[in-house]
């Protein structure tokens, strides 16, 4: 009788603001409590990566996405966005 947690990304989503035109990622992260390779418990943990955002702690698959996802346009876009809403 071994239990086991396994902790992963199992969902990674872009979306994107066709308002602004810029893309994010999203991320949701299992948590898994597994006994003899049967699943006992699931609990979920989503966080949201923006285009400007450090990305060097997120583990290699979400690098992977954001180095694709966020071009400088995308982090252009992004930027102008975030300059619109200081004047408000």
């Amino acid at each position: 009788m071994a239990l086991e947690k396994i902790v992963k990304n199992d969902k990674i989503e872009t979306v994107l603001n066709d308002i602004w035109d810029f893309s994010f990622v999203q991320v949701r992260t299992a948590t898994i409590i597994r006994e003899d390779g049967t699943d006992l418990s699931r609990s979920f943990h989503r966080h949201v990566v923006m285009p400007l955002d450090d990305i060097t702690g997120e583990d290699a698959d979400v690098q992977a996405i954001c180095n694709a996802v966020f071009t400088q346009t995308c982090k252009d876009n992004y930027q102008a966005f975030l300059d619109s809403q200081e004047t408000l």
